[in-house]
């Protein structure tokens, strides 16, 4: 299973919880807590490790977390925190900001600015939970003050690729257990992948940001919408260019500087995601063939010698591997 670390208030006393998660809080995020519930504060959250992305998930009664300057500069880490409402409702407000977001509205703000947070239980539900991520800032590929215009942002988890980010955080949340501790990286690529698209899909609207700006970020889309369709065999560097409005020349210029060609990289992560279907207890019983088939791999000895190129051993010997008694 992924490497998690996680905490409750249940294992304190109940009239000690309360402080108890304000501690858990100052260690993890440095920032103060208040709540109207005072005793018996129920509250959990978990950590998962994705590489240099922590993905988190959290429960809790209604609260106020608030980052203060003094606050920050004790403690910043520089990193961006995306947060997926997923019951209650919550507002952010900062100097120049305030707004409010509901379920599904992916909201990110910069742990280096103060903010106040609310989050508080809807109607019927005793309790908000949520989940979200931990980003370094250099890791994602968009310039700072561009992404500055999206603090604090609704941006909508509901549909196109914000749904995409909000299904995969939840799915990767709830099936934690399924991966390996070595898939956590390539988990926190995707992640960064997906959250990197939807910022650029908003951005791409932008007339004002530089020409530089526009062309990272049609990459972005670009690499979502392979993405969201690998499992097709039509899904051509042709068909890419179409779906984007632009020429197949043009589009492999846009990844002239990019590590590597469209094509390799489409053949790149439908091996990856072969190579996790052959990892997946579930598809234990899965024909080999049956799993190249699909992702696109239509004959067999060109799987596995793009395989064991790719892995350094067959996808035999991956699976056997992959399923040897811990």
């Amino acid at each position: 299973m992924l490497i998690e670390k996680a905490f409750s208030t249940q294992d304190v006393l109940v009239s000690d919880r309360l402080d108890c998660w304000r501690d858990h809080v100052s260690q993890t995020y440095t920032a103060e807590v208040e709540s109207d519930q005072a005793v018996d504060f129920a509250a959990s959250q978990r950590i998962l490790a994705l590489g240099g992305v922590r993905l988190w998930t959290v429960e809790h009664p209604s609260m106020t977390l608030r980052r203060t300057q003094k606050l920050i500069r004790q403690s910043d880490p520089g990193l961006y925190h995306l947060s997926l409402p997923l019951t209650g409702t919550m507002s952010h407000s900062g100097p120049d900001h305030e707004a409010d977001y509901e379920r599904y509205d992916l909201v990110l703000h910069d742990t280096s600015r103060p903010h106040l947070m609310r989050a508080v239980t809807s109607y019927g539900e005793g309790t908000v939970s949520g989940t979200g991520l931990f980003v370094p800032r250099q890791l994602l590929p968009l310039p700072e003050n561009a992404i500055d215009g999206l603090l604090m942002r609704r941006l909508s988890g509901r549909e196109g690729v914000g749904a995409l980010l909000a299904q995969f955080l939840t799915q990767v949340a709830r099936d934690s257990g399924s991966y390996r501790p070595d898939d956590g990286p390539r988990l926190g690529t995707v992640a960064v992948d997906l959250l990197s698209a939807l910022l650029a899909h908003v951005l791409d609207a932008d007339s004002s940001l530089p020409p530089e700006t526009h062309r990272q970020a049609l990459v972005l889309r670009i690499r979502a919408f392979v993405q969201q369709h690998l499992h097709d065999p039509q899904l051509t560097p042709c068909t890419i260019a179409a779906a984007h409005h632009i020429s197949r020349s043009y589009l492999y210029r846009l990844f002239e500087d990019e590590e590597e060609s469209i094509a390799a990289w489409i053949r790149g992560q439908r091996l990856e995601h072969a190579r996790r279907d052959l990892a997946q207890t579930a598809m234990r019983t899965t024909p080999i063939h049956a799993i190249a088939a699909r992702w696109c791999f239509t004959h067999a000895a060109d799987f596995t010698r793009a395989f064991r190129r790719a892995y350094g051993m067959s996808p035999r010997e991956y699976r056997s591997f992959a399923h040897r008694p811990q």
